[in-house]
């Protein structure tokens, strides 16, 4: 009896508790269907004007939600501009290469919404939209989102070193940074194929270019002609840090398998690629996404997925932005 009294006692608290958790149940893929039934039109609209204006759009959006994602969940915390009492996710050394091209289209898209239903489409949500509708348009496969994620109340730059993987960064730390997500190794074999499009800075793999090691300049793993190539390219980077190469040189604005078969002949731009052709780890998941395009294409979608509800805000536990990049309360 007493134990059923204790237990009586502690419920509202044990409730409490449990609602505080992100579900995935209160997700939906019809979330807006009354509220804003004309939500994936507007996204559509924006994302195809801005993709047709600037190629590279899809590959910032798709880094962008990646690195929001990873770090505290899916809560559009690393749109949040840093202010005098904070500084935000954003402002993080290793997010200050994020393109603005990916920040203005979520603002474009957000303003529109904001014309059609005020208030009631988060920017989490927009985000990881516009993302999968990009992948889409370039070429990559179609996958389910589901709807509903509120904005988080929160956004520090502390945080983001603990959770993304920079150029030097060990790669068992970086498998161990995919696994605490819920993300096994080919989870992120998968996700790293993001790098079929898009570019990185020269500074991120200058090392393996310039003074790999006291034996070698250049990294070995790096094919010769391909690292002569980079070495053209990236030339003047210490004077100007904008010079940069793209991911996949063979294939850069085509979202598709190249990634790997690139990664096959030494062709993997960072160094947290090319290990992955070599590591016994990865390299089956590797090999088999260079030999089978829809094996990558599944795995992909089926990763992405999970990482869209990775820590996810819903109910009390977020709010729906006014705008994307300030909470809508200063004491926030």
């Amino acid at each position: 009896m007493a134990l059923v009294f204790l237990l009586f006692l502690l419920l509202p608290y044990l409730s409490l508790s449990e609602a505080k958790k992100p579900t995935t149940d209160q997700l939906t893929a019809d979330y807006y269907a009354k509220s804003c039934p004309r939500f994936h039109d507007i996204i559509r609209g924006v994302i195809v004007d801005k993709q047709i204006a600037h190629s590279t759009t899809a590959a910032a959006t798709l880094r962008l939600f990646f690195h929001d994602c990873m770090v505290d969940g899916c809560d559009g915390s690393v749109l949040i501009t840093s202010n005098a009492f904070n500084k935000a996710e954003r402002d993080a050394d290793i997010n200050l290469s994020l393109p603005g091209d990916s920040f203005d289209l979520i603002v474009k898209a957000k303003t529109a919404l904001e014309l059609e239903c005020p208030g009631t489409v988060s920017c989490s949500d927009i985000l990881a939209v516009a993302t999968r509708d990009l992948v889409t348009m370039v070429g990559g496969p179609f996958y389910n989102i589901s709807l509903g994620r509120k904005d988080g109340f929160t956004s520090n730059a502390a945080k983001v070193k603990y959770h993304l993987a920079e150029p030097t960064t060990p790669f068992d730390d970086i498998i161990s940074m995919f696994e605490e997500k819920g993300l096994d190794v080919g989870d992120m074999v998968a996700l790293t194929g993001a790098h079929t499009i898009g570019f990185s800075h020269c500074k991120e793999f200058s090392d393996r270019l310039y003074h790999y090691s006291n034996k070698a300049d250049t990294d070995p793993t790096y094919h010769p002609k391909y690292a002569e190539g980079l070495k053209k390219l990236c030339a003047n980077y210490t004077k100007d840090p904008t010079m940069s190469a793209f991911n996949d040189v063979m294939t850069p604005n085509k979202f598709d398998n190249m990634y790997y078969l690139n990664l096959q002949r030494g062709m993997g731009l960072l160094a947290s690629d090319q290990i992955m052709a070599s590591d016994k780890r990865t390299k089956p998941f590797v090999d088999r996404f260079a030999s089978n395009q829809s094996a990558f294409f599944e795995a992909f979608a089926r990763a992405m997925e999970k990482v869209s509800v990775y820590g996810i805000k819903t109910g009390k536990q977020g709010e729906v932005r006014r705008r994307c990049d300030s909470f809508n309360s200063i004491s926030t």
